[in-house]
């Protein structure tokens, strides 16, 4: 008859040491590899497979390491966890080390009993980061089944890479373009959200009605809503608009109640104060209609709704915050400032003449349209923005522009021309999706082909720099960046001028860089291998030079900070949020420079350019300057301004002189309405950023979890140790850059270039170049970062662990499980012991008790002989680790102590359990705390620790006096303690 094994023993099965998991049956039991991760559960029938009982090895008395043995395999040992015994059960498996700050969203997320949040964190905090956390944790705790994110299309992949390389969750991409080939695979009858737990949205594909009841109806239990503030629309928004279908999508979402959702956006005001409050209302209906001026109502608000400056968070956990010392400080890294230039030129005089007919054609056109209904005015007034900003922008979209037909002339009515005209002549900061918004937009209508054909043609004779001063000015400016050490991005509006621009960069007379265009004519996957190809092309050389060509497309979701230090706006765009979205890319947390630097250049006698800078732009600047953060401009009030600017241009010849634009009544008009809606937002912004600032969490609960975790998973001093010391033992060639270094592993053993190779690349390892360490946890691709949940750093501690458990591995052995070490740290004979503790939880959750195995590693130190034990402070055997050797110990004589030491230990095993259910005390204890405000989640919670404890290594260290000698260290103990 089989055994019956319960859950946290230890079992041999496979040639391999494994832990039995609650969810084992007495005819079936599922194992996961003592030390290993989830990836290897595997499922054994004791009826088909030999599993017997196991104990967990004594060390070998003879496998002395030296003085960093302890240190490095307790390191490895932590690194290895992915199945923490905390609070936090996503924390030890997932790939990233959140920031301290990135904790307030999940700790406020686990005090409600459905999660229904609104991170509104600025631009480049790290909201993605922040709402995976929340994500994993209740996929980790069982409070979550699956998981939707919905967002545009260009972001999904991104989001996709994100989940599953940081947080190890796999999820299925639904767009348009995979749909067909998901529903291809179901059952008759079958719904693709039941088939795939996991999946990632295209907000705009689900919204039709087709598509929208099937998900209502199967939407998982989660829901992670990106650029959630283009998902509102405010009361006075018609039923039509694109932003209503959406929050109709996301009304019928949010109406189940236990369904968690958390809403993600930088901008949560729209400049509309309805919208805002539609938002909310997802979030929780009460929010809708309370009073945020009173206190009950700023109560509420803070328990769902986070919204923090870079200022609020670039030093946190300091006295500033209320804590008594800085010892947790956390220092984060965001450029200090963004250094504006904003840079003129002038058109060429055949340019000038282009641009005068250009704009004369445009007037008549326009003019006369305006006598032959509403329709065709609405038609003549699209292909007169679209000619004029693709001629400002340059010559080769003038060119393609001025031959291909505007898509307003299709419109069977003025509202329906408008409709087709505005998404592709306008920059609004929330239209559906900057997908196919970077095509040069048509300004032929059927019946002036040849004089479109005429001007086109000279617009394609001003190709180059000789003609086109626009692009002159730009190569002056990039070689000026270039010589000061930056890499640029220039953002450009249209595909044919994206093009021209990097085709004439790469000529001679151009720029000495890599330069690669992007454009949307490529998918959002193929866009990043371009972008990787382009820093792979530049090199690690820190005086190679590169220069990113691109349009709109790029300019929200992607993160270029790693790459990228300098933004060149080549065309204005006509909405300010815009500007703030293409510098965002690189200003923004990982970006290694303090200072990004944005030219902004615009013609200075196109009519255009300066108005819109003067009007749209620096204004933006100036509030943001301000307040600390962005306020979008309402988008019809920079479409007033803007058409007022076009208008005057178009009409300016019908008296005979150029009337000056800034005493034009319409254009007076749109402005003053501008600037008292934008101060208005400004002024609520400032007064909501104060009223609703984070207050639910204080500084010192953070505290106290960041201790707990560090305690637990180690910290970055820790692990930088842990990695120098261990590649030094393992003979890899360290060299330092800077606060950072680098290491090549060509001569380290081959189980570890193996363990590498997949994470940093085969040709990486094979041709011994080096790898780049940071103490930043935001590196670049092919990087490593000091922190526990690295690929590098992991691999790194896999092999030093399982060669310290097998004393026959071949190479160098940097952790050892026993070491005798003569020291001036200790005044008698002091042993420290690694022990491995396992503990069987119980969480409760939505969906019932879960039972999970976890484990923790601690030092326990004694002094004496084991039978009569003087136990020191956790601080001082945590101490023992920067002892150093005085002298060297005979290995004969350090064998000898090793073995007496190890025959005794079963003395202090009651010490040992004692300690053990102490740890499962203050275990129960945290969940209880951190689930505080929610009783129903840690009503039945309970933490047993699992008997008996792993003494993974056993180390003996030996006063350093004068006399003492082998007699003195079986002297009776002092209590002198540890010297530190």
């Amino acid at each position: 008859m089989a055994l019956t094994y319960s859950a946290g023993s230890l079992v041999a099965a496979r040639g391999r040491e494994w832990v039995v998991l609650p969810e084992s049956k007495p005819d079936l039991l599922v194992l996961r590899p003592l030390g290993g991760s989830d990836d290897d559960i595997a499922a054994v029938f004791p009826a088909f497979e030999e599993v017997k009982g196991a104990e967990f090895a004594a060390p070998e008395p003879s496998d002395l390491g030296d003085q960093r043995a302890a240190g490095l395999l307790r390191t490895a040992l932590r690194i290895g966890f992915r199945s923490g015994a905390g609070p936090f059960r996503s924390l030890a498996g997932i790939a990233v080390e959140p920031r301290a700050y990135q904790l307030v969203p999940l700790l406020m997320a686990l005090r409600q009993k459905t999660v229904r949040m609104l991170i509104s964190d600025d631009v480049g905090i790290g909201k993605t980061i922040e709402a995976g956390l929340v994500a994993s944790e209740l996929l980790a705790q069982g409070e979550a089944t699956g998981l939707a994110v919905l967002c545009s299309p260009a972001l999904a992949e991104q989001w996709q890479q994100e989940l599953r390389t940081k947080f190890g969750i796999d999820a299925e991409l639904v767009l348009s373009s995979t749909v067909s080939r998901l529903e291809r695979g179901l059952d008759l009858g079958q719904s693709l959200f039941d088939k795939y737990p996991h999946v990632i949205v295209s907000t705009d594909f689900i919204k039709s009605t087709r598509h929208r009841d099937d998900f209502v109806r199967h939407c998982p239990d989660l829901v992670i809503v990106d650029e959630a503030h283009t998902c509102v629309a405010a009361d006075d928004t018609s039923s039509g608009s694109q932003n209503q279908l959406r929050y109709e999508l996301l009304r019928r979402v949010a109406a189940d109640e236990s369904r968690h959702l958390l809403l993600v956006t930088a901008t949560p005001h729209s400049g509309k104060e309805s919208a805002f409050r539609n938002l909310l209302g997802l979030v929780k209906p009460d929010l809708a209609a309370v009073s945020l001026e009173s206190e009950a109502g700023r109560k509420l608000l803070a328990q769902h709704f986070v919204a923090r400056k870079r200022a609020d968070v670039r030093q946190y956990l300091t006295k500033g915050d209320g804590l008594e010392d800085d010892s947790l400080a956390e220092r984060t890294a965001f450029p200090s400032d963004r250094y504006f230039k904003d840079e003129t030129y002038k058109l060429s005089p055949a340019y000038r003449a282009l641009l005068d007919d250009a704009i004369a054609y445009a007037g008549e056109r326009v003019r006369a349209a305006d006598s032959r209904g509403r329709r065709e005015a609405r038609i003549a007034w699209w292909s007169a923005i679209a000619l004029l900003r693709s001629l400002v922008s340059s010559p080769r979209a003038a060119a393609q522009t001025l031959t291909t037909r505007s898509a307003a002339a299709i419109a069977a009515s003025a509202e329906e021309a408008d409709r087709f005209g505005a998404p592709l002549n306008s920059d609004s900061a929330d239209s559906d999706t900057l997908e196919g918004m970077d095509v040069a937009p048509g300004a032929e209508t059927g019946d002036a082909g040849a004089r479109l054909a005429e001007l086109a043609s000279r617009a394609a004779e001003l190709d180059g720099t000789e003609h086109d001063l626009k692009l002159k000015a730009l190569i002056k400016h990039l070689k000026a960046l270039l010589a000061d050490g930056y890499n640029p991005i220039v953002f450009c509006r249209y595909i044919p001028t994206a093009e021209y621009v990097a085709e004439k960069l790469k000529e001679r007379g151009g720029v000495r860089a890599e330069v690669e265009a992007v454009t949307g004519t490529l998918s959002p996957q193929q866009r990043i291998e371009k972008i990787d190809k382009l820093a792979e092309k530049a090199g690690d050389d820190p005086a190679a030079r590169r220069v990113l060509v691109a349009t709109d497309c790029l300019s929200e979701g992607v993160n270029l900070q790693h790459h990228f230090d300098a933004v060149v706006h080549y065309d204005l765009a006509w909405n300010p949020t815009r500007h703030d979205q293409r510098e965002g890319r690189v200003d923004r947390y990982g970006q290694k420079r303090d200072e990004v630097r944005i030219i902004t250049l615009y013609g200075a006698d196109n009519g255009i350019d300066g108005k819109v800078l003067e009007v749209l732009i620096k204004k933006h600047r100036q509030i943001k300057k301000d307040l600390g953060i962005s306020v979008s401009v309402p988008d019809e009030m920079s479409t007033g301004v803007t058409d007022a600017i076009v208008e005057w241009l178009l009409m300016r010849g019908r008296d005979g002189e150029q009337k000056a634009l800034f005493g034009a009544e319409a254009f007076e008009t749109a402005t003053t309405k501008l600037d008292n809606d934008w101060n208005s937002a400004a002024e609520r912004e400032k007064a909501s950023r104060s009223r609703f600032a984070q207050r639910s969490i204080h500084p010192q609960e953070v505290a106290r979890e960041v201790a707990a975790i560090r305690d637990a998973l180690g910290g970055a001093g820790e692990i930088d140790t842990f990695v120098r010391e261990s590649l030094d033992a393992l003979s890899a060639v360290i060299r330092p850059a800077g606060v950072d270094f680098t290491a090549q592993v060509g001569g380290t053993p081959a189980g570890l270039r193996d363990a590498l190779a997949p994470v940093v690349g085969a040709e990486t390892v094979e041709k011994d170049r080096p790898i780049r360490f940071r103490a930043d946890p935001a590196v670049a691709r092919g990087e490593a970062a000091l922190v526990r949940t690295d690929p590098v750093v992991g691999a790194l501690a896999a092999h030093v662990l399982n060669a310290a458990l097998d004393t026959l591995a071949d190479g160098a052995r940097p952790a050892r499980r026993c070491g005798v070490i003569t020291t001036e740290a200790v005044s008698t004979r002091t042993t420290l012991l690694l022990v491995r503790y396992r503990f069987h939880l119980t969480l409760p959750s939505r969906s019932g008790d879960k039972q999970l195995v976890a484990e923790d590693a601690r030092l326990l130190a004694f002094q004496g002989s084991p039978k009569s034990a003087v136990w020191l402070p956790a601080e001082h055997a945590v101490a023992l680790l920067d002892a150093t050797a005085s002298a060297n110990t005979d290995p004969h004589f350090g064998e000898r102590t090793m073995t007496r030491i190890l025959a005794q230990l079963s003395d202090v095993s009651g010490y040992l359990e004692e300690y053990g259910d102490e740890l499962a005390a203050d275990l129960d204890e945290s969940h209880r705390r951190v689930r505080a405000a929610s009783g129903e989640i840690v009503r039945g919670l309970s933490v047993t620790a699992q008997r008996p404890a792993d003494i993974l290594g056993a180390y003996v260290y030996l006063p350093a006096a004068p006399g003492a000698s082998a007699a003195s260290a079986e002297a009776a103990p002092s209590t002198d303690g540890v010297s530190a």
